[in-house]
């Protein structure tokens, strides 16, 4: 292993934007059990399919329509 390396020439990581930051959030049984089952379906993590909901909504800003009876 080298005592410094030189840098000068580097590139910015291009996938910088896309680094996930791990948090806590609630949900419901239900709502977990849903993406699970989708996720199984699928053949990915049900963790990276709620991820690509969340990023589909926020990309299309779609709006929640709430209406309560």
């Amino acid at each position: 292993m080298r005592e410094s390396y030189d840098f000068s020439n580097s590139a910015p990581n291009p996938y910088a934007k896309r680094i996930k930051k791990q948090i806590t959030i609630r949900l419901d049984e239900g709502t977990i059990s849903y993406f699970k089952e989708m996720a199984k379906d699928k053949g990915i993590p049900y963790q990276s399919l709620i991820n690509l909901y969340l990023r589909d909504c926020a990309s299309e800003h779609r709006e929640l329509q709430t209406k309560w009876d």
